[in-house]
């Protein structure tokens, strides 16, 4: 006899819906485990290199890389917790999901760094609307690649489940430590292997493969019996598409990275090396053409007017006595050349981080040419060193002249050489009557920025003379920062065949009309050179 059904009282919870049960596995419960666990420490591993690569690519590109880092991990940490949410209406078809996910992940983060750079190179100059381009772009892989890893999560926890179920907190744990390790990984692997082996573009393309084959063969291999015949063929359609674009991408990357650089730099490149420290360009320099010098994307040598700069750059700091002579950067030799101008000078010691822009500027015909051969002339010594480091090494009152010829202070690693730390060690190597000379950069575009590098090197106990050059291709100019223990006197200092300095009573005159209010000294933990 069949009971009748009795309704149940107003108000009583409706029972619980019970959990789906184990997943038929074509392996044992231990290993299927294993195997979800290692497709998170691999999943894990390649989203941190996607993050990685778009912080330092575009700290090369658009430069501050404190702002660059600080865009890419707020952005991206935001996009997961909204990844997360949105995963939850996937959780029913967790192996689909799951599987749609990685191949897009694989697709978007194994082609940002391509995208990103060649919308740089090839639009980095179009103005308006598009001006700001490149970070737009950077905010946009941001947030796809953040939903997309912020959406694993809750679909690796469902599969997981669907191994052997357990209670949450111990599969909350064991997904965990294989992120968090995975993680460790990356993050390794990339500065280490990765990036010195292969390169940015060839790096990002191989993790969007390997991401692709990881979740592919986790969800085909491990959970085919939760998808229907046809999500199975479109799962290997899609994880074949992904990898045959990454693969095509990963043949034609020297193609593609030879035509975004004559699309920044013209068709005249005729050295491109990744050195240790940055990426270096040279163009130009033979059959007549102007010579060019590029770091990290950014012009350091101008032929029509690397001369005007590096003479007013070296020889006012050149009046007086100047024996001993300490160049801080100036790897190309131009900064050494003016030097040694002077034939009283006995020793200069050259402190450069980057040895290959060194071997470059000694080799090279037209970079060799333009130095007049400055890193062959017997009393010049290169020291491979951080200048930092190697001042907090240097002998004591040494040098009677020291010429800070160092990148402008836009982003961390060259505000550190910008700082009251860095100036009081110059100062320490300074003999009596010796004279610092610093490269402080544009005048007229950054003023704050001048200005504060003069506030910073006053800090640090030196007498300032400020001034300003301009270059032939209005409204460039130089700024300059001559600063001694006793107040100094500005003079051109010259010397047989150095280009004529303008008047630098006048350039000192020109920079005092662009001081603002008192500004701070910049420090190593207090930087305070943003624009």
């Amino acid at each position: 006899m069949i009971e009748p059904h009795v309704p149940a009282p107003p108000g009583t919870a409706p029972p619980p819906r019970s959990a789906p049960g184990p997943a038929p596995l074509p392996v044992r419960p231990a290993i299927g485990r294993f195997l979800v666990l290692t497709g998170v420490f691999v999943c894990a591993a390649c989203g941190l290199v996607y993050e990685l690569e778009l912080v330092a690519l575009a700290s090369y590109l658009l430069g501050d890389s404190v702002t660059q880092a600080s865009v890419v991990l707020s952005v991206m940490v935001f996009a997961m917790g909204i990844g997360s949410l949105l995963a939850k209406r996937l959780r029913c078809r967790a192996a689909a999901g799951f599987g749609a996910v990685e191949a897009l992940l694989a697709l978007v983060g194994g082609c940002s760094a391509m995208a990103l750079y060649a919308v740089f190179a090839w639009t980095g100059d179009w103005g308006g609307a598009w001006a700001g381009g490149s970070s737009y772009l950077l905010v946009a892989f941001s947030l796809a690649i953040g939903l997309l890893i912020g959406a694993e999560v809750p679909l690796l926890m469902e599969l997981i489940q669907r191994v052997r179920r357990q209670d949450a907190g111990g599969a909350v744990a064991d997904l965990f430590a294989a992120d968090y390790v995975g993680a460790l990984a990356g993050g390794l692997a990339f500065p280490f292997l990765l990036l010195p082996l292969l390169g940015q573009l060839t790096a990002t393309l191989i993790t969007g493969t390997v991401n692709a084959i990881a979740g592919g063969a986790l969800v085909l291999g491990l959970f085919r019996q939760d998808l229907t015949r046809r999500g199975r063929r479109l799962l290997v359609v899609a994880n074949l598409l992904v990898l045959a674009l990454l693969a095509s991408a990963a043949v034609l990357v020297d193609d593609f990275e030879r035509s975004a650089r004559h699309a920044m730099y013209g068709r005249d490149v005729r050295v491109a090396m990744h050195t240790d420290v940055q990426t270096i360009v040279l163009t130009g320099g033979t059959d007549g053409r102007r010579l060019g010098l590029y770091l990290d994307g950014q012009l350091r040598v101008s032929g029509s007017d690397e001369r005007r700069y590096h003479a007013a750059l070296v020889h006012p700091a050149m009046t007086g006595h100047h024996a001993r002579v300490l160049v801080l950067g100036g790897g190309d030799g131009l900064a050494v050349r003016e030097v040694l101008r002077h034939p009283d000078v006995r020793r200069v010691d050259v402190v450069e981080l980057d040895t290959q822009l060194v071997e470059l500027a000694r080799t090279d015909p037209a970079l060799s040419a333009l130095n007049s051969d400055a890193y062959r002339d017997p009393r010049v010594r290169v020291v491979a060193a951080d200048a930092f480091g190697w001042l907090r090494r240097a002998p004591l009152d040494t040098y009677d002249v020291v010429v800070s010829d160092l990148p402008d202070p836009r982003n961390t690693a060259s505000t550190k050489l910008y700082s009251l730390e860095f100036y009081g060690l110059a100062r320490r190597v300074l003999a009596d009557g010796g004279r610092l000379v610093v490269h402080a950069g544009p005048v007229a575009a950054r003023p704050r920025a001048f200005w504060t590098v003069d506030a910073t090197v006053r800090a640090a106990g030196l007498w300032t003379v400020p001034y300003v050059v301009g270059g032939a291709r209005v409204p460039q100019d130089w700024g300059y920062v001559l600063a001694a223990r006793s107040r100094p006197r500005l003079g051109t200092g010259a010397a047989a065949g150095a280009p004529r300095v303008p008047s630098l009573q006048a350039a000192a005159r020109a920079a005092e009309r662009t001081r603002p209010g008192k500004l701070q000294p910049s420090t190593l933990v207090h930087p305070r050179y943003a624009d």
